[in-house]
């Protein structure tokens, strides 16, 4: 709807910043509104209630979708719009850069890939998109130096910077892009759509509150196949006498597994930051059980993520007083902190497990 406006207004920027979660059609929007940019017939067509806040007569400019720049763009084969990412860098033209092990999304990628082809000329006369994923992870070098590409691109250059939080990026950064957030869906409308997708409605209600409304991430959660786990993992937590090393031993093995599906699915991934991933998984899950309890135990009107399992959730919250679960949330977000630093696995999640059945301080 802003991009809408902007353009019926002829107020179009070159330098956007598209910030939300992950899952909340960032990158979808990215990519159709490079298709209207670079369309050769765009047309305009009535409002008619599309958008509630829109009139009903307010102009909408769409992309034809039948012309060759449409279906290229399409098919992910349209030189006019390039998708930039840290892993671009095993195409870098300097063996010295593909060899490179890339934490970020360095100076080198961004200059070839991005900054080098913005100032040459394109192909057909169309103009250029340039969406870069997972802005925030631009190193400071190569922030800087794309400021000037930010500020004053080639004329029908389109720059997208897609991000999740835009504090994460230079203030430098931030203020040559027209902000466009995005909010999360609706939990209803995402569960529906997984549904729809064959997920089981149990399951794809709970991944659509999980996730906090992300149909991206709610799709890739509900794809690992965690719902059964999770379901164990509370009734097992919900024990009077839960024991700690049976769950401990549960948590590694689940991470484990979860690992191994990670790796698979991305052969790029190390085996190290595949487990740390998973376990990162594993916490948010734990995490949302305990938040649950807290939120039953308080009568607070916060969002219930386990609402197939209200009698295990009950009985965790009987089991601890609000004080005592608010401490076990904040011991759990002190292991996701630990979980990225070079910690003993079984050490870690056996004092995780010691943490839920007791409410005690966490020690790695």
């Amino acid at each position: 709807m802003q991009l809408q406006r902007a353009l019926a207004g002829g107020r179009r920027h070159h330098a956007y910043l598209f910030a939300g979660k992950e899952g909340t059609g960032r990158r979808t929007t990215a990519v159709e509104f490079a298709k209207l940019l670079l369309c050769e017939n765009p047309s305009e067509k009535l409002n008619a209630g599309r958008f509630a806040a829109m009139a009903d007569d307010f102009s909408l400019r769409q992309a034809c979708g039948r012309c060759n720049s449409c279906r290229t763009v399409s098919a992910g084969t349209n030189p006019g719009l390039k998708l930039i990412y840290k892993e671009l860098a095993k195409f870098h033209d300097d063996q010295q850069v593909r060899n490179r092990k890339m934490q970020n999304l360095s100076i080198d990628v961004v200059r070839q890939f991005l900054i080098d082809p913005a100032w040459r000329a394109s192909a057909g006369g169309h103009g250029k998109v340039f969406v870069v994923r997972q802005s925030e992870t631009m190193s400071i070098p190569a922030q800087n130096a794309l400021l000037k590409t930010l500020e004053e691109p080639p004329e029908g250059v389109t720059i997208i910077l897609i991000c999740t939080s835009p504090d994460e990026l230079l203030p430098t950064t931030r203020s040559r892009c027209q902000l466009v957030r995005f909010a999360p869906l609706p939990v209803d409308f995402v569960a529906e759509t997984l549904t729809k997708d064959g997920v089981a409605p149990e399951a794809a209600r709970f991944w659509a509150a999980m996730t906090g409304g992300s149909i991206g991430l709610s799709v890739r959660r509900a794809d690992e196949k965690l719902y059964e786990f999770k379901k164990s993992l509370v009734e097992q937590l919900a024990q009077p006498d839960a024991p700690a090393g049976k769950l401990a031993e549960m948590l590694v093995k689940s991470v484990e597994k979860l690992a191994r599906k990670l790796h698979t699915r991305n052969k790029d991934l190390a085996p190290s930051l595949a487990n740390r991933q998973a376990g990162q998984i594993i916490l948010e899950i734990i995490s949302s059980i305990y938040h649950d309890a807290l939120v039953l135990a308080t009568g607070s009107a916060g969002q219930v993520v386990h609402a197939d399992q209200p009698d295990a959730i009950a009985a965790i919250a009987g089991r601890f007083d609000p004080s005592e679960l608010a401490e076990i949330l904040a011991q759990l977000a002190r292991c996701e902190q630990l979980l990225w630093r070079n910690v003993n696995a079984k050490l870690f999640w056996d004092n995780v497990a010691i943490t839920c059945t007791s409410a005690a301080a966490l020690e790695v």
